[in-house]
C-alpha cells in the first residue's frame, strides 16, 4: 500500500474529483441498498431471542440508513447550481494535436486538430543538432519513430543529438497504427490509414504555417544536452523559427521558464504562461497572463481567486466527458485534451441540477426509504 500510495500520489487527488461527479448518484445508489436490506436485517431482528443481539443488530443498522441519510450534508459538486449561473465552456486545446485521431505531433495530427476546430494546439520543441526547430515530445524517438530500424546504434540517444537530415528519413505514423495507444486506429478510414502510416517528423515551422490564423499554440520547450551545440541559445533559435513565421505574438503561449526576460523583449505579445500554482497578484506583479496546471493542482477557488487577477488558466490532460463537465462548472476557461473530437461535441456538462431541486430529490428519497423501512419491519414482526 505504501508503494502504492507514492506511485499514484498524483492521482488520489482523483477521487475527490470523481466524486464531485458521482456522489450525488452514488447517495441515491446507497439509498436504494441500505432500504433493501432492511429485509434481511428485519428477518434477523426477528428471528433472534436475546435482547441483547437484537439492540446491536437494529443500532448498528440505524446508524448505517442514518449516515446514508445525512451523506447529502457532505456533498458539493459545482454542477450543482442554476444553469443562469453556468459559464461558457472551457475552450480546447489539442493535446500534440489531435493523438487520437492521427500520430501525435505529426502534421496529419495538427490538421486533424484544425478540423475539429479547436481554440488552439499544445506542442513539445527540440532543437536538432543542426540547429532546426521540431515537435518531440519523448528524450528518445524510440516510442514514436521507428529509429531502431534506421538507426539501430543510436535509438537510445537524446533525440536532439540527430541532424534534421537523419530526421526526416523516419517515419513517425507506423507506431500509432500498430500500437494503436488509444484503440481509435480501427475507426480510421482506409484514407487515413494510409496518411498516418507515411507521417514523418513534423517542423516548428510546418506545424506554424499550418495553424496561422485559425488557432493559438502553447509551446513547450524540451531541455536539451549539455554538450548540444545549442544548448545556450535553444530559446534564440525557437524564437527566431516562431516569429519568422508570422504567426500573431498574441495567438503564442509561451511555456519555458528559461531565458523568460529575453522572450518578452525579443516577443512582448507572447501570453506569457507560468507551470506552476502561484499566488495570483504575484504572477501579475510578474507580467504573466496565463497558468497551465494540472487539473488536481486547483479548486474552484483558485480559479475564482485567478479570474479575479485577469489571469487565464490552462487545465491538463483533460479527456473524459464527465472530467469536462465538472471543469466547466468550476468556471475552467480552456483545457488540453487527446479527445477534443468528442469534448466538442458535448452541448452542455453531463449533468446540471439546482441545488434546491437536489435537496428536494433528497429528502423525498430519505422519506420514502424510512416509510419503506418501517413497514418492512412491522410486517417481519
Amino acid at each position: 500500500m505504501s508503494c502504492v500510495a507514492q506511485l499514484w500520489d498524483d492521482e488520489w487527488d482523483m477521487v475527490v474529483i470523481s466524486l464531485q461527479a458521482t456522489a450525488p448518484f452514488l447517495h441515491l445508489g446507497a439509498l436504494v441498498a441500505v432500504t433493501a436490506l432492511s429485509w434481511l436485517v428485519s428477518g434477523q431482528f426477528a428471528k433472534a431471542e436475546r435482547a441483547a443481539s437484537q439492540l446491536l443488530m437494529f443500532g448498528t443498522y440505524f446508524a448505517v440508513v442514518l449516515g446514508v441519510y445525512l451523506v447529502p450534508l457532505t456533498i458539493s459538486s459545482p454542477c450543482l447550481m442554476e444553469r443562469k449561473d453556468l459559464g461558457p465552456r472551457p475552450a480546447l486545446l489539442g493535446h500534440r494535436g489531435a493523438p487520437m485521431l492521427a500520430p501525435e505531433n505529426t502534421l496529419m495530427s495538427f490538421q486533424k486538430a484544425m478540423e475539429e476546430k479547436v481554440y488552439g494546439v499544445q506542442a513539445d520543441v527540440v532543437i536538432s543538432y543542426d540547429g532546426v526547430p521540431f515537435l518531440m515530445h519523448d528524450q528518445t524517438l524510440r516510442r514514436t519513430t521507428n529509429v531502431e530500424e534506421v538507426f539501430p546504434e543510436l535509438a537510445y540517444d537524446h533525440s536532439s543529438t540527430f541532424n534534421w537530415t537523419d530526421l526526416e528519413r523516419l517515419n513517425a505514423g507506423k507506431w500509432f497504427l500498430k500500437n494503436d495507444p488509444f484503440w481509435t486506429v480501427g475507426s480510421l478510414s482506409p484514407s487515413d490509414f494510409v496518411k498516418a502510416a507515411n507521417q514523418s517528423v513534423c517542423r516548428l515551422t510546418e506545424m506554424l504555417k499550418m495553424v496561422k490564423g485559425n488557432a493559438t499554440v502553447l509551446l513547450n520547450l524540451r531541455s536539451l544536452p549539455e554538450d548540444h551545440p545549442y544548448f545556450r541559445t535553444s530559446v534564440n533559435v525557437t524564437l527566431e523559427a516562431i516569429l519568422a513565421s508570422g504567426i500573431p505574438q498574441q495567438a503564442v503561449m509561451w511555456l519555458p521558464s528559461l531565458d523568460r526576460q529575453l522572450v518578452r523583449e525579443a516577443a512582448p505579445g507572447f501570453q506569457q504562461t507560468c507551470g506552476q500554482k502561484t499566488d495570483a497578484q504575484r504572477l501579475r506583479d510578474q507580467g504573466f497572463q496565463m497558468l497551465n496546471l494540472r487539473y488536481t493542482k486547483v479548486t474552484r477557488q483558485d480559479i475564482r481567486e485567478y479570474a479575479s487577477a485577469n489571469l487565464s488558466v490552462n487545465l491538463y490532460i483533460v479527456n473524459e466527458p464527465w472530467l469536462y463537465s465538472i471543469l466547466w462548472c468550476m468556471g475552467v476557461e480552456s483545457v488540453t485534451s487527446d479527445n477534443s473530437h468528442v469534448l466538442r461535441r458535448l452541448p452542455s456538462p453531463l449533468w446540471l441540477m439546482p441545488r434546491d431541486e437536489y435537496h428536494l430529490i433528497w429528502i423525498t428519497a430519505d422519506l420514502a426509504s424510512f416509510v419503506i423501512i418501517v413497514g418492512i419491519f412491522i410486517f417481519q414482526k
